[in-house]
């Protein structure tokens, strides 16, 4: 294949990568059936569903999580729709009269942004990586058609809000009684990705930078991403909310998990390249070692080769 062709390949495939993103329900509070997980300390989540792009994609399939303090709500990534978005500011304000301060998005996936819309009304200060800005723009025209294609009616009002707020090193964000901690990462699952700390909790938001279940996908820097996750172990943290799946106290576990697959990709990759296989070759064979580990591993594994060998090549 082509560089051109391998460019228009690789542009498509991460395109599609956002909407074969699953995750994990656990629900304790359930506002119009928008399900809504307390895990303590003012700390909700809700998780979407267990869908990919085959079986019926809705715009609900990543976590999108709030912080209640003292003196109003931060939000952490608002779902993959204005719909979403307005189901998840409804479940909002069935826990908490206090205005929403701040809407922070991890990155600039689909799936995490457009839910950021149903907020303007609210006047929260709209946060994200540096980059975010221009990486919303840049894929405007892309994502509006995959809304239309895969979301239809639902995609009404599905508008891009990009950051007021833009991270460039670390901030911190006031909610009274706590502050939330935002950190911002050279590329490793995207180029805009930030975390979150919550300093009353101790709560880790990783974004897409964790995977817990499902098979994690890489867009940015295989290398990059294996070097955050190193960061991320080094945090003073009791729990994490990753971007996709469950929320764990047991985190070290979970970002172990993850670094062990993406190192077991990187090198079986780099091996495939220095014995000549070709990448539609080790599409089949790269990182099957960790197949039964992980959720939706046949499509997201093969989507992952897909971009990061031909990267790899100019080692």
């Amino acid at each position: 294949m082509n560089t051109n062709r391998q460019f228009r390949f690789n542009h498509l495939v991460w395109m599609c990568t956002f909407f074969t993103l699953v995750s994990c329900a656990h629900a304790e509070v359930k506002p119009n059936s928008f399900a809504i997980e307390d895990i303590g300390g003012g700390i909700y989540v809700h998780h979407g569903q267990h869908l990919d792009i085959d079986t019926g994609y809705q715009g609900d399939i990543c976590n999108d999580s709030f912080v209640v303090g003292s003196k109003g709500v931060a939000v952490i990534d608002t779902g993959g729709s204005f719909k979403v978005g307005n189901e998840l500011r409804d479940a909002i304000k069935k826990v908490t009269q206090l205005p929403i301060l701040y809407v922070i998005n991890t990155h600039v996936h689909p799936d995490h942004i457009f839910g950021n819309a149903a907020f303007l009304e609210d006047k929260p200060v709209f946060v994200g990586h540096a980059k975010l800005a221009d990486a919303m723009q840049l894929r405007k025209e892309a994502y509006d058609k995959l809304n239309i294609k895969y979301l239809g009616a639902d995609a009404k009002g599905s508008e891009l809000v990009k950051p007021t707020l833009l991270v460039k090193e670390p901030i911190t964000l006031d909610l009274g009684d706590r502050t939330l901690t935002v950190t911002p990462y050279v590329v490793a699952h995207t180029n805009t990705d930030v975390s979150v700390i919550d300093s009353k909790t101790k709560t880790l938001f990783t974004g897409d930078l964790l995977f817990i279940d499902r098979t994690p996908v890489v867009e940015g820097d295989i290398k990059g991403l294996i070097a955050a996750i190193d960061t991320l172990k080094t945090y003073p943290v009791t729990q994490v909310v990753p971007g996709h799946g469950p929320f764990t106290k047991d985190w070290l576990t979970a970002l172990n998990n993850e670094q062990r697959y993406l190192n077991v990709l990187l090198n079986d990759i780099r091996a495939s390249i220095k014995k000549g296989i070709s990448m539609e070759s080790t599409m089949d064979t790269a990182a099957t070692s960790e197949k039964d580990k992980w959720l939706l591993f046949n499509v997201a594994n093969r989507r992952n080769v897909n971009t990061i060998y031909p990267a790899l090549e100019w080692e």
